[in-house]
C-alpha cells in the first residue's frame, strides 16, 4: 500500500506517523511495519547511551494500524475518525532499539455499534515486543 493511501486512511502526519508500510489488510485484520532509524528525536533522551523506543510509542503505532484497519468501516461517514478509548492487559516483552523494524498485527475482535475492540501484537524478528488489547470509538472530526 502506498504512503498516500496510508495518509488518506488516518489523520496522523509526520513526525507522529508511526506506520511505514501495510503488508496485509482484510476487513478484520491488518499487518503493518515501522522502521526506527535511530534519527528520531526521542532517542536523544530515551535513554542517552542506551536508546529505546518508548513503550507508549509502540502502543501508538499499533493503534495507528488499528485506525487504518477501521478506516474501511468509516468510509461511508467521512466526518468520523477512530479514537482510542481503552487499553487493557498491556505487556511489554522486548525492548525495541534504533535500527530495528517492528511488525504490527492488529485484529478486530468485536464491534458493538460504533465501538471497536481490537487485539495488537508487535514483534521484532519474530520475537514479541508488546501485546495488548484496546478499544476505539467513532468520534466526530473537528
Amino acid at each position: 500500500m502506498s504512503r498516500e493511501q496510508i495518509l488518506a486512511a488516518i489523520p496522523h502526519r509526520p513526525p507522529f506517523l508511526l506506520v511505514d508500510e501495510i503488508l496485509q489488510w482484510t476487513d478484520s485484520s491488518i499487518v503493518c511495519s515501522k522502521f526506527f532509524s535511530g534519527k528520531e528525536e526521542f532517542f536523544a533522551g530515551h535513554y542517552p547511551g542506551c536508546p529505546l523506543v518508548p513503550g507508549a510509542l509502540l502502543c501508538e503505532a499499533a493503534m495507528q494500524c488499528g485506525a487504518i484497519l477501521l478506516s474501511k468501516h468509516f468510509a461511508a461517514d467521512s466526518n468520523k475518525v477512530p479514537v482510542a478509548t481503552r487499553m487493557n492487559d498491556v505487556r511489554f516483552k522486548r525492548m525495541v532499539r534504533p535500527g530495528e523494524t517492528i511488525r504490527i498485527e492488529v485484529e478486530l475482535a468485536e464491534r458493538m455499534a460504533d465501538v471497536f475492540f481490537l487485539k495488537a501484537k508487535v514483534t521484532v524478528e519474530d520475537k514479541i515486543a508488546l501485546r495488548f488489547q484496546f478499544a476505539c470509538t467513532a468520534a466526530e472530526k473537528m
